[in-house]
C-alpha cells in the first residue's frame, strides 16, 4: 500500500511541476521620471500629476503594483533643470515624461540611452528635439552629449 501512495504521489508531482513551472511570474516593476517645468505649489501641478497617474491606472499601471513613478518640479529655475535630470536618471527609470522645451533640452543632452516623451513643446521639430514628426528621432548630436556637472 505504501508503494502505491508513493508512486501516485509522485506521479502527481510530476504532472503538477510543469504547471507551477508555467505560473505566471510578478510583473517586473517599471520606472517612470515625471520632470516638470512647473513648481510642486503651482495649482496645475496636482491636477496634472493625478489625472497622469489616473490614466495610467485605468491602462493598468498601478503605482506599487507594477509602475512607480519619480515626480520632479523644476519651475522656470533652470539651475534645478541639470540637478534634477541628473538626480532621474540616477534611478534607472525605463522612460522620462517632461515638459517644456528647456525642461526636454536638458534631459535630452542628459541621456542617449532613456526614451524621453515630452510635452508642452510648441515645435519639436523646429526646437531640434526631433527629426521628424513622423519618426522622432533627436536631430542634433550636441543634444545628445551627456550633461557634465
Amino acid at each position: 500500500m505504501r508503494r502505491r501512495e508513493f508512486i501516485t504521489l509522485l506521479g502527481g508531482a510530476a504532472v503538477a511541476w510543469p504547471l507551477t513551472a508555467r505560473a505566471q511570474q510578478p510583473e517586473r516593476m517599471r520606472r517612470i521620471a515625471v520632470f516638470m517645468n512647473l513648481t510642486a505649489d503651482d495649482p496645475r501641478s496636482p491636477i496634472g500629476a493625478a489625472a497622469f497617474v489616473q490614466e495610467l491606472q485605468r491602462l493598468g499601471w498601478n503605482e506599487g503594483r507594477n509602475v512607480r513613478f519619480d515626480f520632479r518640479w523644476a519651475g522656470s529655475d533652470v539651475n534645478h533643470y541639470r540637478e534634477y535630470a541628473t538626480e532621474l536618471l540616477a534611478l534607472a527609470p525605463d522612460v522620462i515624461l517632461t515638459s517644456g522645451g528647456s525642461v526636454t533640452g536638458t534631459v535630452q543632452q542628459a541621456t542617449r540611452v532613456v526614451p524621453i516623451v515630452f510635452s508642452g513643446v510648441i515645435d519639436p521639430v523646429g526646437g531640434g528635439f526631433v527629426a521628424s514628426l513622423a519618426r522622432p528621432v533627436a536631430t542634433s548630436p550636441a543634444l545628445l552629449q551627456p550633461i557634465t556637472a
